[in-house]
Formats: C-alpha cells, sequence, structure tokens
C-alpha cells in the first residue's frame, strides 16, 4: 500500500469519527461541554434522538429546565434544543459563569406548542402561566442519558448536574464512598396532626446526652433523592462536625408541605411535644437550644426561621436555604407574613443564630431573603448572609446545608 493510500485512509477514519451524529462521535460526549469566553463559560447541551432524524423521529421540541436559568424562577422564555439538520443531535448552548452550579433536564415533546400564548407574548413571560406549562412537561422530564450525575429532583423529575469550573467547594458532598451507621426510619403517628409519616433518624459519632441535633425538613429528599449519611460522617470523621444527631421528617405529600411548613404552629407544637421525644427514646441528644438546628429550603426555608422564632428555647439555630419569604402572596407584590412580623416588632426573639442564603438566579425568592435579612438586622440577631451562584436547586442546597451546619455547630468543635 502507497503511503499517499494510507495517509488517505487514515484521514477519512478521522472525518467519519468527528462526523456530527455518528457513533464514534457520541462515544466521544460525556454531558454538557464548554469553553472560555471572557468572563463566563459558553456551555453547550445535547440530546441524541433515539429516533432518529427529522425524518424518523416525531420530536418537535426539545425543552430545556436548567434551574435558575430557563425556569419559571427566573421568569424566563422557555428553551428548546435545535436539531442538527439530517442527524439525530439536538443542542443549545448558553453562557454560564464560572462559579454556576445547577441541575437541568430534559423534555423532549411530539408537540410544537406547549405553553399558553401568553408565556411569549410581551416583554416578560405571564408568570403563572409559564409554571403551569413547567408542570405539565416535567412529568416526561428525562435526565442527560451522557452524564452520570443524575438523580430524581424534589419534584420527582429526573435531573442531571451541571458545575462550572470554579463553583465553590461542597463539604462532604466529596467523599460518597464513606462508609456510615444505617439511619433508623420509624414511622411517626401524630395525634396532632392526624397523620403518619416515616422519619430517620441517623447518628454520628459516639452516644452522649450533650450531642446536639439537627432537625431536616424534606426529610424524605435528603434520605433517599439525594442521601446525606455519607457527607455527614465524613465531616465528623474530619472533626468539622460534632457527634450529632438527624432527624429528618417526611413531607408525606405535596398538599401536607403546602399546609405544614408555611408558618404552621401545630406542626412545630407536634414536632416539640410528640416526636422529639420519641426520637430520644432511640439516640439520647442535648435539649439546650444553642445545640439545637432546624433546617429546611424552600418552605422548608420559611418554616426554619418561623420555629426559631416563635419558639427560640427549643430552636436556636436556624439553617433557612431558599426560603419562601414571599407567602402568602406568590406574586411578590406584598412583603411575606414573617417580614411583617418583624417590620412590626412582632417575633423578635433573642439569641437565635442565623444562617440565610438564597441564590441569585431565583429573583423573586431572592429579593424576599434580601428583606427579612434586612429586618432581622434590626432584630438584634446574629445573621450569616450567603449568596449562592445558583437557582432554586438541590444541588446547590446540599453543601449550603453541610457548610451552614458546620457554621453554626462550630463552637462545639474542639
Amino acid at each position: 500500500m502507497s503511503c499517499s493510500k494510507k495517509r488517505r485512509d487514515k484521514f477519512e477514519v478521522i472525518v467519519t469519527a468527528l462526523t456530527t451524529g455518528s457513533e464514534a462521535w457520541w462515544q466521544s460526549k460525556n454531558g454538557p461541554e464548554w469553553v472560555r469566553e471572557q468572563d463566563n463559560y459558553r456551555v453547550t447541551f445535547w440530546w441524541r434522538d433515539p429516533a432518529g432524524t427529522q425524518t424518523t423521529s416525531d420530536v418537535k421540541r426539545v425543552w430545556l429546565y436548567i434551574t435558575g436559568v430557563t425556569d419559571h424562577h427566573r421568569n424566563a422564555r422557555p428553551q428548546s434544543l435545535e436539531r442538527i439538520p439530517d442527524t439525530d443531535v439536538w443542542q443549545w448552548q448558553g453562557a454560564f459563569s464560572p462559579e454556576w452550579r445547577g441541575s437541568y433536564c430534559f423534555i423532549p415533546s411530539v408537540h410544537e406548542h406547549v405553553f399558553a400564548d401568553a408565556v411569549f407574548e410581551g416583554e416578560q413571560p405571564e408568570r403563572m402561566a409559564l409554571r403551569e406549562g413547567w408542570q405539565k412537561l416535567l412529568a416526561y422530564a428525562v435526565s442527560d442519558p451522557l452524564n452520570s450525575q443524575s438523580w430524581r429532583g424534589g419534584r420527582g423529575h429526573a435531573v442531571s448536574a451541571l458545575e462550572m469550573p470554579e463553583a465553590p467547594v461542597q463539604p462532604g458532598w466529596n467523599r460518597p464512598d464513606t462508609p456510615y451507621k444505617k439511619p433508623v426510619c420509624i414511622e411517626w403517628k401524630s395525634n396532632r396532626l392526624r397523620n403518619r409519616r416515616r422519619v430517620w433518624i441517623f447518628t454520628t459519632g459516639e452516644e452522649g446526652s450533650e450531642r446536639p441535633l439537627a432537625v431536616l425538613l424534606d426529610g424524605q429528599f435528603w434520605a433517599e433523592s439525594m442521601p446525606v449519611w455519607s457527607a455527614l460522617t465524613a465531616l465528623t470523621d474530619d472533626g468539622k462536625l460534632p457527634p450529632a444527631v438527624y432527624v429528618l421528617i417526611d413531607v408525606i405529600d405535596t398538599a401536607h408541605r403546602s399546609r405544614e411548613l408555611p408558618c404552621n404552629p401545630d406542626f412545630w407544637l407536634a414536632v416539640q411535644e410528640e416526636l422529639l421525644p420519641r426520637v430520644k427514646t432511640t439516640a439520647s441528644f442535648s435539649d439546650r437550644a444553642d445545640r439545637t438546628v432546624v433546617a429546611g429550603q424552600s418552605f422548608g426555608g420559611l418554616a426554619s426561621l418561623y420555629a426559631g422564632l416563635n419558639w427560640p428555647q427549643r430552636f436556636g439555630c436556624v439553617l433557612s436555604q431558599s426560603g419562601s419569604y414571599w407567602w402568602p402572596h406568590r406574586g411578590g407584590q406584598r412583603d411575606g407574613l414573617l417580614i411583617e412580623q418583624l417590620r412590626t416588632g412582632d417575633k423578635t426573639a433573642r439569641g437565635l443564630r442565623i444562617v440565610l442564603e438564597a441564590g441569585r438566579n431565583e429573583p423573586l425568592i431572592f429579593r424576599a431573603n434580601q428583606a427579612i435579612y434586612a429586618e432581622l438586622q434590626h432584630t438584634q440577631q446574629p445573621v450569616i448572609w450567603r449568596q449562592v451562584d445558583g437557582g432554586h436547586d438541590a444541588l446547590c442546597w446540599r453543601g449550603g446545608l453541610t457548610q451552614g451546619l458546620m457554621t453554626l455547630w462550630q463552637p462545639l468543635i474542639h
């Protein structure tokens, strides 16, 4: 074989490997790809149509739901990937900051038009129409098959992770293989609330009556969708968290969550009068308020601060992430209940230690958190305020959860 023919054959192999949509081309993909462009990264998302090209597939749209970028929290117009003609390749590009972190999913649709016209009319989408459109679509969401970092999100649909190169370290989550004590799962039948639910009791370190206590809301998520056990154990082994008792409370379902978490005194009375005494029969812990953290996200973030302000003698440390302080005024045209109470001088308990965290890409919640932070500063509460380069997203919350626990329990670390 001549040298020229060898070179030509080699060239043809390379061209085949680089042909967009070829098997070799797809094998080279491992999820989104990015390149640095000045101060940001330009990220390309890929989705492979299992039915092939436009001549063999009925797919008309592949909606891209990126938390804090294309979702209803951002009030952004819906985005769809575009098919590269005559291939099974769909793609979308967008700019992301170097520290950005968030989840995303794809929603293939055989329908061209899914959202109401109000979503695309005017300068900004009509918020409720946008929210309703996404709620319908998310039931059909799929994770990125090219991305190994995928899980089932808080709303029940599959999502995948995207983290830019300079995203902050998330304490403990880089040690997923750390061995841990198996949590105990009990059923709590509440007489006050007239319902029953699962509760997970997780312990780290040596047993003792002075171990601090953390109450984690939306417990089913941290127990099943994104298990927190290895991260907490790793941080305890490293001396960054004290030996502790963690109580993870299931929300039962969306209806119960929406009723019990937003400023509901019966829920917190039931926790104190019924649940915690029962937990103590399984794992001993301290009753001191300054050793007790209540932590939550979204409605759970609202509930955490509500618990601290109303029962500071029991819940002395508050970790609130993306707290829904707009409640009960979803449109954000009026201040939420807790903001109004703090402004008028109600519920100004002293001695709380508070960590507030919200994402810059969840505008309504971010503004509400800034507002309550401003009011808390007038009550002489020690408040730590953190801004996250992300959205309303558990992928951000998981790092804030462990970091917040480390911050609030720092005086207990020797």
